[in-house]
């Protein structure tokens, strides 16, 4: 078990592959037979690009003043004084600049959705909607500033916007640092306090944070695909199926008001929607597991799903568990699952990498790669126009890592050996090799190959020649790459 443990994914993956051919290693999957699959690719509007880019260069803006900051607080200079602090900071700008384009991508599909599922209702289909957000966290921040008496008439910001106002406020480096020397000479330093004990602010980092609210604040806002939706098409047509405790809705007027969901609110929006009493049903991953929203033959609602795929989780087994929730067994008729994607690149590059991830939870859960999206047509998932783009070089762009250094850091320990000696090369381990080379193009297949070659030692560009077929020329080339950068 430390073995398989410290070898990572890989390694469990080799090992499920090895039991599956030698018979010991079974598993059973509800048939995908009969479930049709419709992209819903939007294209963003003149307006709609004018806002991205608008915010693109905000972020850039961001990104240059967080450095400037950086300085003025004494983490950065000349060189890095205090590493922690700065991996925190750039760490910070990294995850809520991620979060905020995914936020700011999903409600601008909302417009073009809202359109594609009055049609579904209008053919007599049942609707479902799977999210991943739900603004609750910024919604409590925002109700705890409002009184008893504005909770009847809000009046609130509730956009992707106050998640980068947020990390402004909250994590933007601001916090001045005093520059101390060891013994040893070399500099370090630490946050400043002042003799009441509270931290010192840096004048010139709150000046440059205050220039980029002013500056966020004259950008349009585009609002939360929940509340796009539920506003819409009125709570009493949409079941919600989520973890929030309270959301805002919007009356036949106009106006907006808070309503407190109880502890039996999933329940109660899962047995309107299954007795046909409402058309829409819109769930997170609070309700992405135990719950079934198929057209069962023992319910009322018993019309053809149109699964909406609005935003992919960042775990591809949540992804599959939520298609799971309208697909199940004794159902009238199987759904329609449609993803909805826009045509930015970005984001494109992003569901190819949950695509991959789906390769490898199939790998581990039932000896094959091929099975883990079980059956869904990833071309037309991750690329329906076939763009010319690395998907190798797509996928560290979306998730942040190299996809060929992620599975040769986490086989090397496994099956090179302890010692960093080649154990054996397995028919299995050279399916695994061959099957991801095969998935990847370009200078990312080169660098996985010259990788690979370098983990195998001595000898290893006439070994991969010959027992994998690779060319040498190829592999030269990719480890000049590789070492040149």
């Amino acid at each position: 078990m430390e073995s398989i443990e410290a070898g990572g994914i890989a390694a469990m993956e080799v090992v499920a592959r090895d039991l599956k051919a030698l018979g010991l290693y079974l598993a059973r999957s509800l048939s995908f037979e009969g479930v049709e699959y419709d992209t819903l690719e939007i294209d963003l509007t003149p307006t709609q690009e004018r806002i991205y880019d608008s915010y693109a260069d905000a972020f850039e803006i961001i990104h240059n003043n967080l450095y400037k900051a950086l300085e003025a607080c004494n983490i950065s200079g000349v060189k890095t004084y205090n590493r922690m602090a700065k991996m925190s900071a750039m760490s910070q700008f990294e995850s809520h600049k991620q979060r905020f384009f995914n936020h700011l991508l999903t409600g601008m599909k909302c417009p073009k959705l809202i359109k594609a599922i009055e049609q579904d209702i209008a053919q007599g289909h049942a609707v479902v909607v799977q999210i991943v957000s739900t603004n609750e966290e910024l919604l409590k921040c925002r109700l705890n500033e409002v009184s008893l008496e504005e909770c009847k008439d809000l009046n609130l910001d509730l956009t992707p916007r106050e998640y980068l106002m947020d990390y402004l406020m909250s994590a933007f480096p601001v916090h001045l640092h005093e520059i101390h020397s060891g013994e040893d000479g070399s500099e370090r330093s630490e946050p400043a306090f002042d003799a009441d004990g509270s931290p010192v602010v840096s004048i010139e980092a709150v000046a440059l944070r205050s220039a980029l609210v002013e500056r966020l604040a004259s950008l349009d806002p585009i609002p939360g695909a929940l509340e796009q939706l539920l506003w819409h098409f009125g709570h009493k047509q949409v079941a919600e199926v989520t973890g929030r405790s309270k959301r805002v809705l919007k009356d036949e007027a106009g106006r907006l008001f808070v309503d407190s969901r109880g502890s039996g609110a999933n329940i109660a929006e899962t047995t309107a929607f299954m007795s046909d009493q409402k058309q829409i049903l819109i769930f997170s991953d609070a309700g992405g597991t135990g719950r079934s929203y198929h057209a069962d033959l023992n319910a009322i609602n018993r019309r053809r799903r149109s699964h909406y795929l609005l935003e992919a989780s960042w775990r591809a087994d949540n992804a599959i568990q939520g298609l799971g929730r309208s697909h199940r067994t004794n159902q009238a008729s199987a759904p329609i699952f449609r993803p909805v994607t826009t045509n930015v690149r970005g984001e494109r590059r992003f569901i190819s990498t949950i695509a991959r991830r789906l390769d490898s939870l199939g790998a581990l859960t039932r000896g094959q790669r091929q099975t883990g999206g079980k059956g869904l047509p990833r071309n037309k998932i991750t690329n329906p126009n076939n763009d010319n783009y690395s998907e190798g070089e797509g996928e560290a762009a979306a998730g942040g890592f190299s996809f060929p250094l992620l599975v040769v850091n986490s086989i090397r320990k496994e099956i090179f050996g302890w010692r960093g000696v080649l154990i054996e090369l397995t028919d299995s381990v050279k399916e695994l090799f061959l099957d991801t080379a095969s998935q990847l193009k370009g200078a990312a297949r080169r660098r996985f190959q010259a990788q690979i070659v370098m983990e195998l030692g001595y000898g290893g560009q006439l070994l991969a020649q010959k027992e994998l077929g690779w060319d040498r020329n190829t592999i030269r080339k990719g480890i000049k790459e590789l070492t040149s950068g």
